[in-house]
């Protein structure tokens, strides 16, 4: 009997897979997709998700983030974060290291994709195979959460990320996030010759038209594109519960607020330690209330941030707010990070 079908192969659900493996449960994930996939996303992790990663035996090589820079047109403000360093890292590089440690574990990744699904009181079928719990870990727009009707509609304008690679040399050792009444730019080094700029905006432009919106980045970028503009959204996701039945919801899947404040990934490995720990335990329903006490700060200060955001009034006012409370600006970084 499998105890694990894992229903995606990205990182959130490798995450999953590995730590079932690593507390002796059977895993299978099942991904139709060859490895490494790409993604639109800021690839900053958070001091929080570099420690995550490495107790899970997933080492990483990237460029290292020592904070956050906010920048506006009129005002800075910068924050460190307080004992250890970030991760710039390419997408593909993280994928290939989490797929690399659950193969190391002995995790069998099914090239199919999980069509049917049916459960009863003592399993779940899917995908040609039974198992005790399934896990859906198929991304922001999950079927899987489609199908089990697990979705909330969101009346709020929805955002939408792009993201390009630019063969240049960083010249911060930090994540700049460049604000304007458009929307924000994050630039992550993620290694010693390339540095990634995602945009995150309410607005349907192209990627040109969207970074012509923040005039002191425009002058850094001599390099050639090095890679393709890639997109993702909408990113807002409601989710009614977690867990239905016997299937639970982890990373994407299982709710997201935004990319504002950067640290989704070292939430999705963290859920799910947790939702593993659930299960080892005898415990599924706990989940639910472990994901909502793991993601409170993070829903809480996005939230905030995306407030402020949508309105190009109060966009405009956040770099300048932040600059006059420097103090609040570090406190929210390191509580994040």
């Amino acid at each position: 009997m499998i105890d694990l079908l894992v229903a995606g192969g990205g990182p959130a659900g490798l995450a999953t897979a590995i730590h079932a493996a690593l507390a002796g449960l059977r895993a299978v994930v099942v991904e139709p997709r060859a490895v490494p996939v790409d993604k639109a996303c800021g690839e900053g992790l958070m001091p929080g998700g570099v420690a995550a990663l490495r107790s899970m035996g997933v080492t990483l090589q990237g460029h290292p983030l020592a904070g956050i820079d906010y920048i506006g047109p009129t005002a800075r403000v910068r924050a460190d974060f307080a004992r250890t360093m970030g991760l710039g890292v390419r997408r593909t590089a993280l994928h290939a290291a989490l797929a690399e440690r659950a193969a190391a574990l002995g995790v069998p990744v099914i090239a199919a994709k999980l069509d049917d699904l049916r459960q009863d009181e003592h399993g779940v079928e899917a995908a040609g195979m039974r198992a005790r719990w399934l896990v859906a870990a198929d991304g922001l727009h999950s079927p899987i959460r489609a199908k089990l009707r697990l979705g909330l509609p969101d009346r709020r304008p929805s955002r939408y990320g792009l993201r390009r690679h630019f063969h240049v040399a960083p010249w911060s050792d930090h994540v700049e996030v460049h604000w304007s009444p458009a929307g924000e730019a994050y630039v992550t080094p993620v290694s010693d010759d390339l540095v990634g700029v995602a945009i995150l905006s309410t607005r349907r432009m192209g990627y040109d038209e969207h970074l012509a919106a923040f005039p002191t980045l425009l002058p850094r970028l001599t390099g050639e594109p090095a890679t393709a503009v890639r997109g993702a959204g909408p990113l807002r996701q409601r989710v009614r519960a977690r867990v239905a039945g016997r299937v639970l919801l982890v990373g994407d899947a299982a709710g997201y607020t935004d990319a504002l404040t950067g640290e989704g990934l070292c939430l999705a490995v963290r859920c799910a330690q947790a939702l593993v720990g659930c299960l080892v335990e005898g415990r599924a329903g706990d989940y639910e209330h472990a994901w909502r006490r793991l993601s409170r700060t993070h829903r809480l200060l996005t939230g905030a941030l995306l407030e402020a955001a949508r309105r190009p009034g109060t966009a405009r006012l956040v770099v300048p707010a932040a600059a006059r409370l420097p103090w609040l600006f570090t406190a929210t970084v390191r509580a994040l990070a």
